[in-house]
């Protein structure tokens, strides 16, 4: 066997996962597919650099057939016909996961990616406890001897697990003597372990999958889906995907990766916060007219963001496939309730129009959220699972509709870029400590909210944006101040140890990442250096 763990902190029970049967699994996925995941990394390098030399982006020309056609994608199992409230959050550790599938939510976005720090106890640990699940086992007791388990008195969520990117590598594995591929390591294990208990109760190995940028990343998940479910003899099309549409360019492609899937795919999802981020990265050297005001005044309603999500309700139901609007972030706070009763307002608004567009569920981050969210879809959908038949034939959206970001209003101000710089520090020392998703002022922060952070401040200073509310130009030196300053305002919130150990690197890595004249395509990558370096 060419595949190897490298020595690193993990659970107790890992061998139950660390197989030599799943691990020969993962290896036969590098085989088979590791060398064409390096070619599509490097296809979205020359497409980059291709947009950023011709300032284009739009349809392809050459699947307009596919555009065109009449086709739809495979009907939904029985299990993923409802999924009007989605919970999100990491399967580690096992009491998050347990109180996500006792929520009330159809669905538990199981994440491996976002809102989980990839140290090795963290991946082997969520796989254990997506297993356990499987089983019907899935337990924990606290410290203090408080006591998680499984519901018996209502349906459980259906977990839809979320495998890392394609740009994730897993150092703690090697295969062939280069590091393994983060996305093969998570869904091979996941996959090896679950598939067969997960069909046997009626439900399937069901996936998000994210970072997706063109039609042919979809094409490799679906050949690898399809030589999983050989190799397990596992009937084709048990496998269902929904596809996240968080980048620019697969916001262009969205027909064309549900077709690639369509034995597979379940639907698209709107994942807002990657996809400012993924336009800001494509477009960072595009000039003024890309550049976005602050982080909390880009709503789902500016032009832009309505043309992204209105295509993609028409693209999945024309297609048979299920639209899934975007995330509620708020995190309750029962210190004060009138906050937490205005944040509850906007988010029943959010899912409001998410419904009556034609979404056929939505996310959110916290428990509390979920009965929210399920009224409002309650009301429109009634006793119907979903609203497939909601066509759209009204709704036209152009390229330059899609890349209108001019249109959005607000205005880039200092609070926004402090509020941005304590955001990404905040989140990375966090990230660092082992935790993926973390309460920052009353808002779940994950790795995409703090790319969107870091990205805003280099772009802010690679065009020399003037911050409307102190005529100040954004300029290194600025950054370096006021970020020292809000360093300065996280020592005095954390204890001393913490600062040194995580929040002291933490600023160190945003400093570079934000005054570096090249841009770091990922902020989890050098993060992630660090992590394995500790």
């Amino acid at each position: 066997m060419t595949i190897h763990v490298r020595s690193a902190e993990a659970p107790e029970r890992a061998d139950e996962i660390l197989t030599p049967e799943a691990l020969a699994f993962v290896e036969q996925l590098h085989e088979r597919f590791a060398a064409r995941r390096d070619e599509l990394l490097e296809a979205r390098r020359v497409r980059r650099d291709e947009v950023a030399r011709t300032g284009r982006l739009d349809f392809l020309p050459e699947t307009v057939g596919i555009r065109a056609g009449d086709w739809t994608v495979a009907p939904a199992p029985a299990a993923l016909q409802d999924r009007r409230v989605e919970i999100t959050g990491p399967a580690s550790p096992a009491k998050m996961a347990i109180n996500a599938l006792n929520s009330g939510a159809k669905v538990w976005l199981a994440d491996l990616e976002d809102a989980s720090t990839p140290t090795w106890f963290n991946v082997v640990d969520a796989l254990l406890t997506l297993r356990d699940a499987a089983r019907g086992t899935l337990a924990y007791t606290s410290p203090e001897g408080k006591v998680y388990a499984l519901r018996e008195d209502a349906p459980l969520a259906v977990v839809v697990a979320r495998p890392r990117g394609w740009h994730m590598d897993e150092k703690h594995v090697e295969v062939n003597g280069r590091d393994a591929v983060g996305a093969f390591v998570d869904f091979g294990l996941h996959f090896f372990h679950t598939a067969k208990r997960l069909v046997e109760n009626g439900q399937g190995p069901y996936y998000y999958l994210p970072k997706t940028e063109s039609h042919l990343e979809a094409r490799l998940w679906n050949d690898v889906f399809v030589f999983a479910q050989d190799a397990l003899g596992i009937p084709q099309g048990t496998i269902r995907a929904t596809v996240l549409i968080e980048t620019i360019p697969a916001a262009f492609e969205m027909d064309e990766i549900l077709y690639e899937l369509r034995d597979h795919a379940s639907g698209l999802n709107a994942g807002r916060w990657d996809y400012l981020f993924s336009i800001v990265k494509y477009f960072r050297d595009a000039g003024e007219s890309f550049v976005l005001p602050d982080r909390a005044d880009v709503s789902m309603t500016a032009p832009f963001m309505r043309a992204y999500t209105e295509l993609l309700v028409k693209t999945c139901h024309r297609r048979g496939a299920f639209a899934m609007g975007g995330m509620a972030a708020f995190i309750p706070n029962r210190r004060e309730p009138e906050v937490t009763e205005a944040a509850f307002e906007k988010v029943r608004a959010d899912k409001t129009r998410e419904a009556n567009d034609g979404f056929d569920g939505s996310w959110v981050a916290h428990p509390d959220l979920v009965p929210i969210c399920r009224a409002v879809f309650d009301a429109v959908l009634g006793d119907r699972p979903n609203q497939l038949d909601r066509q759209r034939p009204e709704v036209e959206v152009t390229g330059s509709q899609l890349l209108d970001v001019a249109s959005a209003p607000g205005a880039v101000t200092e609070t926004g870029l402090r509020t941005n710089l304590y955001v990404a520090i905040a989140y990375i020392a966090v990230w660092l400590s082992g935790n993926g998703a973390v309460a920052i002022h009353n808002l779940m922060e994950d790795a995409a909210t703090a790319e969107i952070s870091r990205s805003q401040v280099w772009q802010q200073i690679r065009n020399g944006v003037v911050l409307a509310d102190t005529g100040e130009t954004v300029t290194r030196e600025l950054v370096r101040r006021i970020l020292d300053e809000e360093t300065s305002r996280l020592a005095g919130e954390v204890g001393a140890d913490q600062f040194e150990r995580y929040y002291r690197p933490a600023a160190d890595l945003v400093a570079d990442i934000c005054l570096s004249e090249e841009y770091t395509d990922f902020l989890t990558t050098p993060a992630y250096d660090l992590v394995v370096a500790r």
